[in-house]
């Protein structure tokens, strides 16, 4: 891969986790107004109707798979979108927008793991000490510094929802890059909201509690702008910028990038004026230095194997 190619990608990458960062807290307090379900509902809804509209002016067809491969990828959308995050916006429900972006930040350790376990493979010293840090950073938060909980399982709901949410989203950014090399970007992420927003939506008509279109209709004007800008920015551009370097650096560098989101999420949170502990702060140094310990390790790996090839 080109130089100017990966810098885009890594560019993106960046962009994209700002998106999702300031998402959590701006999801946090549009929920507020409207049910988790009805948030998730409309946010999806916009976003395939975006892609689709975009689809249709540009004159992009879906790719002809066989049904084998289709199941596979309506499958993986369902998990990784609809799933995901069905249980992460219901989660920030009962836990507030920074403990849900740390927990989030576990993915690229996670997505690793599933990819030793895919592969057959045993993961290094390295990465179990780094997922090993990283896990201390994150129940240093949810437990807010009494380790004493755990063996009660006090563990806020919120947090354990997340966590779940987690793994689903390191599950669908693995395949996904699989997936990437026979279906294009844009018509994938389509399918994937498509699937999200038949699968919110079901939901919803089978919880009679739950009324989208009224609370959509009733909704103060901030809250409309928080949803579109889940939406769009969140939603559409956030899918497709992640895939995209997903497909450019492969699932393993381009999760690397997700350590930004608690960061983005905590100063999201505090121009919002939503409550941010130093707990919270000291847990994000601690996990983002377990992330950073196998990268960390390989520089200087390769920096000594540089210094005795020029002996």
């Amino acid at each position: 891969m080109t130089t100017k190619p990966m810098i885009k990608a890594v560019l993106l990458l960046i962009i994209c986790t700002f998106f999702w960062g300031s998402g959590y807290p701006i999801s946090k307090d549009a929920l507020h107004e409207m049910n988790a379900l009805s948030l998730v509902f409309w946010r999806f809804l916009i976003a395939s109707s975006c892609l689709a509209i975009y689809l249709l002016v540009s004159r992009i067809s879906l790719p002809r798979l066989p049904t084998s491969r289709w199941l596979l990828v309506i499958a993986i959308s369902a998990l990784g979108v609809g799933g995901f995050n069905l249980i992460v916006f219901t989660g920030l429900s009962y836990t507030n927008a920074t403990n849900g972006a740390l927990i989030m930040a576990l993915s690229p350790l996670t997505t690793s793991l599933i990819g030793c376990v895919m592969l057959r493979s045993r993961p290094s010293i390295t990465q179990c000490c780094s997922l090993l840090v990283s896990f201390v950073g994150v129940l240093l938060v949810i437990t807010n510094g009494h380790f004493e909980t755990l063996f009660s399982m006090e563990i806020n709901y919120g947090d354990q929802l997340i966590f779940c949410g987690m793994l689903a989203w390191s599950a669908y950014t693995y395949f996904s890059q699989g997936i990437s090399r026979w279906m294009p970007v844009i018509p994938y992420t389509c399918v994937g909201m498509l699937s999200g927003t038949l699968l919110v939506g079901l939901v919803c008509l089978l919880t009679p509690s739950i009324h989208p279109v009224s609370e959509l209709l009733t909704s103060q004007a901030k809250y409309l702008v928080e949803i579109l800008y889940i939406a769009i920015f969140g939603t559409v551009a956030g899918y497709l910028l992640w895939l995209d370097g997903v497909n450019h650096l492969g699932s393993a560098k381009a999760s690397v990038f997700f350590n930004l989101v608690p960061i983005y999420a905590m100063l999201t949170s505090s121009l919002l004026g939503q409550a941010v502990t130093e707990l919270q702060i000291i847990g994000i140094v601690v996990v983002i230095l377990g992330l950073l310990l196998p990268r960390i390790v390989s520089f200087k790996r390769t920096h000594a194997l540089e210094d005795i090839s020029q002996q």
